[in-house]
């Protein structure tokens, strides 16, 4: 599955503090069904899991759906689906602090499909879970800054979530 971009890729990170949660309540958000369907995808966007294996190797597939009015009405506008099948590809599975994984950028026009990585720290801290996420960068600036705000939506998801356990705060 390796489809290399040209030149050394760039990266960017998030960071959140989840204040009041424990680490293993955040691993399992990203690795169980029940967790990931919780709030994975961006907002406006519901997810179903139908495959996942943790391990190095294995996959999580999930479908990914439009369900607020304003990215369904983009979707029909641009003649695309509502719904999409996406993967998940694991690199990296460390118990409880660590996640690696790529995915497939293949929705890009006139962009050949290039795989994007992600690493998922997860730290315990005295009050609570300290979660960085770094990303590849895509293709070009633009790309780079769509990416980051989907990413950032997704995680305002998992902000709501964990912060009805406690405080949360960006960093």
């Amino acid at each position: 599955m390796n489809i290399p971009l040209p030149g050394a890729r760039a990266q960017f990170s998030i960071a959140r503090h989840y204040a009041a949660t424990t680490v293993d309540e955040a691993w399992a958000l990203w690795t169980t069904k029940t967790g990931i369907e919780s709030w994975w995808g961006p907002e406006g966007f519901n997810v179903t899991v139908t495959s996942l294996e943790l391990k190095p190797g294995g996959e999580l597939v999930y479908l990914m759906t439009a369900t607020a009015p304003d990215q369904i009405e983009f979707l029909e506008r641009a003649r695309m689906p509502l719904t999409t099948e996406c993967k998940v590809f694991y690199t990296e599975v460390t118990f409880t602090s660590r996640l690696a994984y790529k995915t497939i950028a293949d929705f890009v026009p006139r962009v050949a499909p290039y795989e994007v990585g992600a690493v998922v720290d997860l730290l315990a801290v005295d009050d609570g879970v300290k979660l960085t996420i770094t990303f590849d960068a895509m293709h070009d600036g633009a790309w780079t800054e769509r990416a980051r705000a989907g990413h950032e939506s997704q995680l305002r998801k998992l902000d709501r979530l964990l912060g009805d356990r406690g405080k949360t705060t960006n960093s």
